[in-house]
């Protein structure tokens, strides 16, 4: 069964494919990925390999929160997170408008930074989170200054900085988080 769920060209930088994560073979990846320093906004500094398993897969079995491998010409590169915002606790913060959809992305470390590249992954992944909605929903966290500096170039107009309250339930922990809420609508895409 194929787990691509988007392919786009994107001039200059190459093919952009975004594929459902399959907990089971991508979680030794995604564990080395969240493991490292650079990654501590992601919020699984310090898991296993299983618990990064046991959260996709817990992630997987949601109709309103999907994970997704992006891959770059074949390439892994990134982890994409989208998410129903009135089944989220980020629509505690804000009043959540029909076609809103969340999004998380963590970009892959890599040992040769490429100017220009996360812009350009953004092109495909903008347009795929926009497919049937309106509204992109960001909320990274409030200290991460290079995320809402690169959510501003994008186009995203920010929000409010809230608190996003703790989850605690059987199948899932989440800290209380201070975020910056950040939103892109289909229109200001478009006049980009």
């Amino acid at each position: 069964m194929s787990r691509t769920e988007h392919t786009q060209v994107v001039e200059g930088f190459g093919t952009v494919r975004v594929d459902r994560i399959d907990p089971e073979a991508d979680a030794p990846l995604i564990h080395a990925w969240v493991n490292e320093e650079r990654a501590r906004f992601w919020g699984m500094n310090g898991t296993t390999v299983e618990q990064v398993r046991e959260i996709y897969a817990h992630l997987d079995s949601l109709s309103t929160h999907h994970g997704f491998l992006v891959h770059r010409d074949d390439m892994p590169v990134a982890v994409f997170q989208t998410y129903d915002p009135e089944a989220d606790r980020v629509s505690e913060c804000y009043e959540v408008l029909p076609g809103d959809i969340g999004v998380h992305l963590f970009v892959a470390p890599t040992v040769a930074p490429e100017r220009g590249f996360t812009e350009k992954l953004l092109t495909a992944l903008v347009d795929f989170a926009l497919t049937g909605r309106t509204r992109i929903v960001g909320e990274p966290d409030a200290a991460n200054e290079k995320v809402i500096a690169r959510l501003l170039r994008t186009g995203f107009e920010l929000g409010p900085e809230v608190v996003l309250p703790e989850v605690d339930l059987p199948e899932v922990f989440i800290p209380e988080k201070k975020a910056r809420l950040a939103f892109l609508t289909r229109e200001t895409r478009d006049a980009r």
